[in-house]
């Protein structure tokens, strides 16, 4: 699995850091989402997939990889 941003469409909502806190996190700056973990354990990958699911700005891509 692998897990891309885009800083850039981020709106600090903070969802991603609430679903699966051991890959995302927030800037404390202006709340943009920093990615803790590129390629995260498959433990992590339900959190992950919700991330992606409730990012309002749509700014999380999963990859998945065989």
């Amino acid at each position: 699995m692998r897990v891309i941003i885009d800083e850039g469409r981020c709106v600090g909502g903070g969802r991603c850091a609430v679903a699966a806190p051991e890959v995302f996190d927030q800037r404390d700056s202006d709340g943009v989402v920093v990615l803790l973990r590129a390629d995260p354990p498959a433990e992590y990958a339900e959190g992950v997939r919700n991330a992606v699911m409730l990012c309002p700005a749509a700014a999380i891509e999963l990859r998945e990889e065989r």
